[in-house]
């Protein structure tokens, strides 16, 4: 059962096309409006297209006697925001309840896909912004808006994704449970090597890649381990979760986890050096320069390839060049199964964003190439690239 939430905006007209691409798809759709989005579409469009009464009062007990907020919340596989105001994205960050959408929204328990739509200057505003930040950590799936013509008579990003990307979205997130039954060692984030008591060195990983492979394989029925370097993200729920700092941290934890595991994918930046010595107390600033030796860290990846015990091994190796070529010594150096690899000096495919342009190459010799997507899509085409490799027709 997919429950679609309605806000006011222009884009409404989109979402009862939306509508009929899910009922021809076999889905099931309740529809929740909100007062504003009635001034633009009547009801009884989705009622008709939906076969189901649509929901617009909390309050309305003849509504409530049929539907109830609670049931809504609960029967759902997927709620689907689409369009999504700037209005309605706020009062979902800051947990406001304070409509029938937004109150079934705090009570369910269902993923959540939001679709935003607005102004572009609306959407480019720090503070909607910081809200889809905040709804990205705790677990929220955001599409992008699309570029073009706005209704408002500018031109830019905030356009509603066509229906049909919403639609495709709908079905990849209600992916069968084909993952159930693996148990996946995922590795995710940057480490940090001390040099004293307040320095470190580091990468520029965000763990972003990493935690979304633990959200895509939760979600697909996996058991997920997540070992994880220092981020400022959420950990994934449904993963149990091992925080770590440095490289020999995670290399313990990750041995530590390994035979237990079906599957490890490296997903972290792991440190290659570690400082010779660490000074106890804090280097004073001076006139003269200072010099750091550095030691190579153990190869986590390697030292498991080595030992492989007939687990399947997914590696990443972020190039600034000869990406394919880089990517395969990689796959063969370490005994892998597939790798996959990123330019990080390419735009939007560099460490921190929300997306990546990725190439996979496997064992068997196949390469293919990804155009720019987000990190929670990849992750799912990972999976697909696995579960392909691993039982092919």
């Amino acid at each position: 059962m997919i429950v679609l939430g309605v806000t006011g905006g222009i884009a409404c007209y989109k979402a009862v096309e939306l509508v009929r691409l899910l009922i021809k798809a076999e889905f099931k759709v309740r529809v929740i409006m909100t007062r504003s989005a009635t001034e633009f579409v009547t009801p009884l469009t989705f009622q008709t297209l939906s076969g189901y009464p649509v929901a617009t009062e909390t309050f309305d007990l003849t509504q409530e006697s049929e539907i109830g907020h609670i049931n809504l919340a609960d029967c759902a596989d997927l709620f689907v925001v689409a369009p999504a105001t700037a209005n309605v994205i706020g009062k979902i960050a800051g947990g406001i309840a304070d409509d029938l959408l937004t109150t079934v929204l705090m009570a369910t328990q269902a993923p959540v896909l939001i679709a935003p739509a607005m102004n572009i200057h609306m959407y480019e505003n720090p503070i909607l912004q910081e809200n889809l930040r905040r709804l990205r950590r705790i677990g929220y799936h955001i599409m992008e808006p699309a570029d073009g013509y706005l209704a408002c008579g500018y031109e830019g990003k905030g356009r509603l994704p066509d229906p049909e990307k919403i639609a495709g979205e709908v079905e990849r997130l209600l992916k069968k449970k084909d993952l159930s039954g693996e148990r996946l060692l995922i590795t995710a984030g940057p480490n940090r090597e001390p040099l004293d008591p307040v320095r470190y060195i580091s990468n520029r990983s965000s763990g972003k890649m990493g935690y979304a492979l633990a959200r895509a394989a939760v979600r697909r029925g996996a058991e997920v381990a997540l070992v994880s370097g220092p981020t400022a993200l959420e950990p994934p729920a449904g993963a149990r979760f091992i925080a770590v700092t440095t490289a020999a941290d995670m290399r313990e934890a990750v041995l530590g986890e390994y035979a237990q595991c079906t599957t490890v994918i490296m997903a972290a930046a792991v440190s290659d050096y570690h400082a010779a010595v660490v000074a106890d107390k804090k280097m004073k600033r001076g006139e003269a320069a200072i010099e750091l030796r550095l030691e190579p860290n153990p190869d986590i990846l390697k030292d498991l390839g080595q030992r492989k015990d007939g687990k399947w091994l997914i590696g990443f190796a972020a190039e600034t060049e000869d990406l394919t070529a880089n990517a395969q010594k990689k796959l063969r150096d370490k005994n892998l199964d597939i790798v996959v690899a990123n330019n990080v000096a390419e735009t939007g495919s560099g460490f921190d964003g929300d997306t990546n342009i990725a190439t996979i190459v496997d064992r068997t010799g196949a390469t293919r190439s990804l155009p720019m997507m987000s990190k929670d899509e990849l992750a799912d085409r990972i999976y697909d690239h696995f579960l392909a490799l691993k039982s092919p027709r």
